[in-house]
């Protein structure tokens, strides 16, 4: 290698210049021959010329042959190697630098575009594995909390923290709790060793800190007994410093990533808060106003009752006495003699029609009155005044009271066909309820079957049918079924699926809350029961109830609730998949309900 460094040297144009200005400056003459006796420079060699050594690095390479002045060119020569080779390790030294400098900038590039910490980590140990050489090493990251080492990365074969490494303790945990990178080239012989730790004969270690705050340490090291250098605590440093700021961006990442799954899940949390405090306000505000109204209707049905009490309690007298003062005219009649002025009025009054209609007129009065009763019998039933504990009632009461509110909209009216309501109702027990709340999911239901039925060009049909069934929903207790179906337009799945949803309403904007539904949900879940829709387009809509008749055992029930009859109803299916009864059983016929005119 030296022998061709000396050739290579003495073709060289400028070292031919120089060695031939010698030679004319010095008026002599000389020869360069190399080790081998092959001449580089001169002419064949003379005998009787003194030959002086070119020697470098310690090694023979070469010859100088001529007179006395041939000694400065051999020391010309050395010199000359010298520098050559200076240049070329500053050279390769150069290179290095520059393809370590390109190689960190190439980590500095992919640490920073990764947010994630293990990859981050992985890939900072992999490059220092390759610039450093090593057998092994690893990235820690200190547990702030219990001063314990994790392992983020690791190459080698063996895994370094094959034991809990704490800050302060052991080799690693020395050096990080100094603060300052340290070589250890012949680990055995450090003050701190510890048996277990011999996976590395030799190693560097370097603490990770941000911001004057240890966050973790990286390590290489060797099996095998290597004399680490400076250069290489500094390049391994320049690889903490890059690793550090990595790992705190890539913490500081998973932290923020974590707050905002955090602050999500805790807006959804509030979300659904807030949803259920405005269900619950509207609720309250709608359940305020049922009460009101129900205060307002009872108040209104008492002062009706009243004044109906007494027309209705004294109509049958005025009857009487009408029918008696009739009887006495038609024997004054009978009886007295002819006198012009009573036969004149007579004939101005017409007797004979006021004698057949007045007792028709106080009978339609009689039924105007009984109807007024009914109305007024209905009004207090529907709006009973809540009360703290369930209490027993008859399904069928609160369903009649219900249609005969509701019976206005029941009505023909011009440009608008009237609907016509089907009641089969079975023989059912009292059933231990809130009959109000019950009535309002009826009228609930019946009001929104009508607002389909209305407009449509065939008639309109609501069929209400009650059963008792032995089964059992969510207590022991056996249950009764309340079907409400209408032959209107039906609605689609989209609809089906929303419509026990909060606020959801297919209705104009002023003709519907959107609580209608959710509240009747919430009031039969109060009661136990359940209620399902069955619905399809173009084939009407049907509603099944179902509600426990008491929420006690049967043992508990009181007698008056139990009906000691046998009760087996199975209804067929109709077209939407909800059993509809088509037949009376116990002998109970089948009602229409016709409104009244």
């Amino acid at each position: 290698m030296i022998k061709s460094n000396l050739s290579s040297l003495i073709v060289k144009k400028d070292v031919l210049a120089l060695l031939n200005d010698f030679a004319k400056a010095t008026d002599s003459q000389f020869t360069i021959e190399d080790i081998e006796g092959q001449i580089l420079f001169g002419t064949a060699v003379d005998i009787s010329a003194i030959a002086y050594p070119i020697e470098f690095s310690g090694e023979l390479i070469g010859w100088v042959h001529g007179s006395q002045q041939a000694a400065g060119v051999a020391s010309l020569l050395v010199y000359a190697l010298k520098q050559e080779s200076e240049k070329k390790n500053l050279a390769h030294e150069l290179l290095e630098r520059y393809q370590e400098i390109d190689l960190l900038h190439d980590i500095s590039i992919q640490v920073t575009a990764s947010l994630n910490l293990r990859q981050v980590s992985r890939l900072l140990i992999q490059e220092a594995g390759q610039l450093i050489p090593s057998t092994g090493g690893a990235i820690l990251l200190l547990n702030k909390k219990t001063n314990i080492f994790e392992t983020l990365a690791e190459i080698g074969a063996n895994s370094y923290l094959q034991h809990p490494i704490k800050l302060g303790e052991g080799i690693i945990g020395d050096i990080v709790q100094m603060g300052r990178g340290e070589i250890i080239n012949n680990i055995v012989s450090y003050p701190r060793f510890i048996g277990e730790q011999k996976q590395f004969n030799s190693l560097i270690c370097v603490p990770l800190n941000v911001e004057e705050r240890v966050v973790g340490a990286i390590i290489i090291g060797s099996e095998t007994a290597i004399n680490y250098t400076n250069r290489d605590l500094k390049l391994l440093s320049i690889l903490a410093m890059q690793a550090g700021v990595a790992i705190e961006k890539a913490l500081l990442y998973e932290q923020s990533c974590e707050a905002a799954k955090i602050a999500q899940i805790q807006a959804q949390q509030l979300q659904t808060t807030l949803h259920e405090l405005q269900q619950t306000q509207a609720q309250l505000i709608q359940s305020e106003k049922m009460s009101s109204l129900g205060q307002l209707v009872a108040g209104i049905a008492h002062e009706i009752n009243n004044p109906v009490n007494f027309i209705s309690g004294n109509i049958s007298h005025a009857q009487q006495y009408v029918d008696d003062l009739l009887r006495l005219v038609h024997i004054y009649q009978d009886n007295c003699e002819y006198i012009p002025e009573i036969h004149d009025l007579t004939e101005e009054i017409d007797l004979d029609f006021l004698s057949k209609d007045l007792p028709k007129l106080i009978g339609s009065m009689s039924l105007g009155i009984k109807r007024v009763r009914e109305i007024v019998v209905s009004l207090r039933n529907f709006s009973r005044t809540e009360q703290a504990q369930m209490t027993v009632a008859d399904i069928h009461e609160g369903i009649d009271s219900t249609l005969l509110i509701l019976n206005n909209r029941l009505k023909t009216s011009c440009g608008k066909l009237g609907i016509e309501v089907i009641k089969n109702y079975d023989v059912l027990p009292l059933v231990e309820c809130y009959p109000s709340q019950l009535n309002q999911v009826f009228m609930n239901i019946i009001a929104n079957a009508i607002d389909a039925l209305d407009g449509q060009e065939k008639e309109g049909i609501i069929t209400i049918s009650t059963s008792l069934e032995n089964g059992k929903i969510l207590t022991n207790s056996p249950y009764i079924v309340v079907w409400i179906q209408d032959n209107g337009s039906g609605m689609s799945q989209d609809v089906r699926d929303r419509l026990f949803e909060p606020f959801f309403t297919t209705k104009p904007i002023g003709k519907g809350t959107g609580l209608g539904m959710p509240i009747c949900r919430k009031i039969i879940e109060k009661h136990n029961g359940k209620i399902e829709c069955f619905s399809e387009p173009g084939q009407g809509t049907t509603f099944c109830i179902q509600i426990p008749i008491t929420a006690r055992k049967n043992a508990d029930l009181p007698k008056k609730m139990l009906n000691k009859g046998s009760f087996t109803f199975q209804p067929p299916i109709n077209t939407v998949g909800a059993p509809i009864p088509t037949t009376v059983v116990n002998g109970t016929p089948v009602t229409v309900f016709t409104p009244a005119t």
